[in-house]
């Protein structure tokens, strides 16, 4: 069996104008959590923040490049530890369920495990938020395949593994996409946690935009579907040049074969420039999956080259 006192533990904590909660966050964790260093990363907080942070005995970095993508990138570069519990800095998660996690994540030999949220409070219900993780999560699911049931919540434990792989290149609240993305595209050994989900306290507001950063996800999995499923998603581009260039070639062929005219010469060009852009996309997905092939494999070795923590 194993001891946590035998694996050094990292809280690390994205902050931006959390000041109304970041005591408690940091105190929460401490508690339940007490041979953990807890790391509070701001970013560029107007409020008192940084004050609250330090006051409840947390390490506390600035990273002035705005945005959630942006502060984990900082994180996973300039922590070591064995273990990472990644948690928001706006109390609504469980610092209670931290260990339980903790010690699934060793027990089965697990990269990452993730807090799915129980919403325990109306107060803590957002139905845009929520129908838009749902949808979201569905359109990863469909894409990259996996059982994630919660592909944005900001409760995750990692192994140093997963941490020191993970080339993190998002810049805002879409960067749990690139998250659970990199988990599926190396297969990594992943699992879910129900935990508790409250309100925010009181004078404390949600930095997360519905409709603009649902948007900036959206095209976030579109990016990630075009770089790591290529062959699929110019593929998909091919058939529909190809099926289109050929719907409006059909009616020009059928009349030259009864009378040598070529009628319509713009429909005509368009429809030849749409079977030549069919074939271009064809060739590019068969180019770009032999190079997505090569940084996946990349990736796994970088993955490899970092020992694992023996239980």
């Amino acid at each position: 069996m194993f001891n946590l006192n035998d694996y050094s533990i990292a809280v690390v904590i994205p902050c931006y104008n959390e000041g109304v909660a970041i005591s408690k966050v940091v105190e929460d964790f401490s508690y339940h959590l007490p041979t953990a260093s807890i790391y509070v990363f701001d970013n560029n907080s107007s409020d008192d923040t940084i004050e609250k942070a330090l006051t409840a005995g947390a390490h506390v970095y600035s990273v002035k490049n705005q945005g959630k993508g942006n502060v984990v990138r900082r994180m996973f570069a300039d922590i070591n530890a064995d273990i990472y519990v990644m948690v928001d800095g706006d109390a609504t998660y469980d610092a209670s369920c931290a260990p339980n996690m903790i010690k699934k994540l060793l027990s089965e030999q697990l990269d990452m495990v993730v807090g799915v949220r129980k919403h325990e409070a109306a107060e803590a219900y957002r139905p845009g938020h929520t129908f838009g993780n749902k949808m979201l999560t569905g359109c990863v699911k469909s894409i990259f395949g996996g059982k994630f049931t919660d592909m944005l919540s900001g409760y995750r434990v990692f192994s140093k593994r997963y941490v020191k792989s993970f080339p993190a290149m998002a810049k805002g609240f879409e960067t749990e996409t690139e998250l659970t993305v990199h988990a599926l595209e190396l297969r990594m050994p992943y699992d879910e946690y129900d935990t508790p989900y409250g309100a925010r306290m009181e004078g404390s507001t949600s930095k997360l935009n519905t409709y603009r950063d649902g948007i900036r996800i959206a095209k976030m999995i579109v990016r990630l579907y075009s770089t790591e499923r290529p062959f699929m998603f110019y593929g998909i581009l091919a058939f529909l040049f190809c099926v289109t260039g050929f719907t409006l070639a059909l009616p020009l062929a059928t009349y030259y074969f009864e009378t040598g005219l070529v009628p319509r010469l713009p429909t005509a060009m368009l429809s030849t420039g749409l079977i030549i852009l069919s074939a271009i996309s064809f060739v590019t997905g068969l180019i770009l999956e032999s190079v997505t092939v090569g940084r996946r494999e990349l990736k796994r070795l970088a993955y490899l080259a970092i020992p694992a923590k023996q239980v």
